[in-house]
Formats: structure tokens, sequence, C-alpha cells
């Protein structure tokens, strides 16, 4: 009986050696592994700021975005679909008050900023030094901005003036200034020698850049353009998109009540749709001619939205608003959309959600919203006219 005895701590201290080998060699495994990969996600993680955002710029060949926030600085990021890919790569806080909108040059080697000092800054994309500034560039505080070459942009001003800069002279060469309160927003058209820009206080311009001349007719006021093919959508702070032929700016050709507070900001992102940013916080996307709400592409929860940016790919869509976040949103599923239904659109109709981060499937959500509009929806509806979906030219 003594001989088992004697052996039964050898045989403990062989399964213990066994299991100290098997632990060396399971961590050696993992040292060749290396690191697990990070998560990736569908879109970009959300960015926050110290500071409510007023302006947001694609970078036209990077996975860059820029925004500028009220305290006057300029933020410049790297973003990524992996977990934790968003990286600072610079900031700049050059501007003594709340940058008002930025661009990227054609080239994406500068970035154009306006700021409420009145001043313009360029900026060195790849370390952020400040390349030029024009400290007194405007007599009042400037509204947008707009880059129609690499040497030529223009500006607007609150005082309704329209200045067109020159780089190599680093001074405007030409001024505009219609008879009408400040402008909202410049776009510039087809070859580059037209840029649209509409005022807050009923007028739509149609300006020759090289001859700075204006036409100016009626619309309605603080709007927005969008620009594709044959037509020009414009935004209204009332919630309706008036359509514009090319060939006849006096008059619009259509009209089309989005039952949204507002039309703050528009972005095109194909031929016939638009996604078009509201006081209420949801980004909706709209079809053009036939006139359709698809659905709801994202959110700012209760936060009027600022501003929307395409990215150079097309692939996502950027939002800033009233929250200190810069959102991106999915546009995979828009790029497949084929609106040809002329139907009479059904009262009530929950909002479509068109990416995996839209709250449009949630009642919830919406439900307020709906009790507020649905007697104002039953009243526009009995009176809305079939030129809501027609294509006058």
């Amino acid at each position: 009986m003594a001989a088992p005895m004697e052996e039964a701590p050898i045989n403990k201290d062989l399964d213990d050696s066994h299991e100290q080998e098997q632990q060396t060699e399971s961590e050696e495994l993992d040292d060749t592994r290396g690191p697990s990969e990070p998560r990736v996600r569908e879109t970009p993680e959300d960015i926050l700021f110290e500071a409510a955002v007023n302006t947001i710029a694609f970078h036209p060949n990077r996975d860059i975005i820029a925004a500028g926030d009220l305290d006057g600085d300029v933020f410049v990021y790297s973003y990524s679909c992996l977990e934790d890919g968003n990286k600072e790569l610079w900031s700049s806080g050059h501007h003594l008050k709340s940058c008002r909108d930025a661009a990227f040059s054609f080239d994406g080697e500068q970035l154009f900023t306006v700021s409420k000092d009145k001043s313009i800054h360029i900026l060195n994309v790849e370390e952020g030094k400040l390349v030029k500034r024009i400290s007194k560039a405007h007599d009042t505080s400037p509204i947008c901005l707009l880059l129609i070459s690499l040497s030529v942009f223009a500006c607007t001003q609150q005082s309704s003036v329209l200045s067109v800069f020159r780089l190599c002279y680093e001074l405007f060469f030409s001024k505009l200034k219609p008879q009408k309160p400040f402008f909202s927003l410049l776009r510039v058209c087809r070859n580059q020698n037209l840029a649209i820009h509409i005022s807050s206080s009923s007028f739509a311009d149609l300006v020759n850049i090289p001859c700075v001349l204006t036409v100016s007719e009626y619309h309605d006021r603080n709007c927005t353009v969008y620009e594709r093919g044959r037509k020009v959508a414009c935004g209204s702070s009332e919630g309706t998109i008036y359509l514009f032929n090319w060939n006849g700016f006096g008059a619009t050709s259509d009209r089309f009540a989005v039952k949204a507070e507002s039309i703050d900001c528009m972005v095109p992102i194909t031929d016939n749709i638009l996604c078009a940013g509201s006081m209420d916080g949801v980004i909706r996307a709209i079809n053009i001619l036939p006139n359709r709400v698809i659905g709801s592409v994202g959110q700012h929860p209760g936060e009027p939205i600022e501003q929307l940016a395409k990215s150079a790919d097309g692939k996502f869509l950027a939002s800033c608003a009233h929250d200190l976040k810069v959102k991106f949103w999915d546009l995979s599923s828009l790029n497949s959309i084929i609106v040809d239904d002329y139907r009479k659109r059904k009262k009530n109709k929950q909002l479509t959600a068109l990416s995996r981060k839209a709250f449009g499937g949630a009642e919830d959500f919406f439900a307020d919203l709906q009790e507020e509009t649905g007697k104002k929806e039953e009243d526009n509806d009995e009176n809305e006219s079939d030129s809501d979906d027609s294509d006058s030219d």
C-alpha cells in the first residue's frame, strides 16, 4: 500500500508541468496572431465637438472632412469605418468669431474658410498652416463661400453684397449689390460660368461670373439650392421645395410641400434624388419629378440641422447640428432607388428608414410629429394641385 502513496506527488508534478507547457504554447500562439482586428462599421463614428458646428466639407479625393464651429475654430479629421478610426489631423484657431463656411480647393491642397469676423483664411491641408489671410475682406459678416475655379471664388454678405475674388490679386475684382436682403447660399452651375444665389427675401438670382450680371425674380425666403439636369430646386423656410427651369427663372415651374418644418439645407445625391435637412432634425431623401419623400436617411433628434455634405465617392452623407456632433450616414440604398409613381401620397404614412441608423421605423419618434402635422396635411392635400407632380419645361 506504500508504493501508490509515494507515486501520487510525482503524478501531480507531471500534471502541473503539462498545464504550464500548454499555457506557454497558447501564449506563443496569441503572440503570433497579434492583436484582434478592429470592428468594421457601416459608417464612420460620430465626431463630437466642444461647440456647435456651422459648416462641414469633404475633401475631393481623400477620406478627410473639415468642420468649422461657433467659436471660430476649424478642425480637419480623417474618417474611417474602423472602430475608433476617426483621427484629428489638425485644428486652427485663427478666426476671432464664428466660422460661417468652409470649402476645399478643387485639387484638395487648400482649405478656404470665412468667418463672422469678416476675414477669409486659406489653410494648407497637409499641415494646417495659414497660407493667406484677407483680414477685412467684407464690409459686413459673410454668409457663404463658393469656389468657382482654382483662382476665383465668391462670397456673400449680410449686407446683400456678392463679392468675387481673384487670388493672384488678393482683392475682389467685382462686386454686386441688388436692393434685397442678404444671400443665404451660392451654387456653381454647369460650365462654372454661372452661379445661382438665393436671398432671404424672396429672390433667386442667376449670376454670370465673368460679367457679374444678375437677373432677379421672386422666390420664397431663406432658401437653398439643388441643381441637376434641367431643373433647379430651392427649399424654403416653410417646408416647400420650388422648382425652376433652366430657361425660365422668372417663375417657378413646380412646387412640392414636404410637410417638414423647414428646408434648411439640401445636397444632391443622384440625378433625381436629394437629401434635405430640417429644423426638426430629420434628414429626408426626396425624389424630384415625380415629387416624393422617399424616407429618412438619418436624424439629429430635436436639433436643427445646419448643413449637409456628400463625400467625394458618394458613399456617405455628413450632417452637423446643434447637438455638437458631426454624423455620417450610409447612402448606398439611394443609388438604386427609382421613383416612377405619380399616385397621390397617402396620409399619415410613416417615413421609411433608408439606413440602419435612421429612426424612420420607430413610431415613438414620429408620433408627436404626426399628431402636430396630421390636421395640416389633411387641409393641404385638399388644396394641392396636380402641378406638384408635373414636369413642365
